[in-house]
């Protein structure tokens, strides 16, 4: 699986089990909605920093992004 689609995924599920909207999410990690989108869609090459602060906004590690599914 490449990797963007891998965290991706993973921003997502995560963004989801907080019951959070994009929205929500681009608010609560000072990134905008587009690029969140971008993110989970696979089409962004987030960088360390970004996925830092998306770990932060969801209180998740940086590893959570990079597990495979189950």
């Amino acid at each position: 699986m490449d990797v963007r689609v891998l965290v991706g995924a993973n921003t997502k599920r995560l963004r989801r089990l907080k019951g959070w909207s994009q929205e929500e999410l681009a608010h609560q990690s000072g990134l905008h909605r587009t690029y969140v989108s971008g993110v989970e869609r696979g089409v962004r090459n987030p960088t360390v920093t970004v996925l830092a602060e998306l770990a932060k906004a969801l209180d998740a590690s940086p590893g959570e992004f990079f597990k495979e599914p189950s």
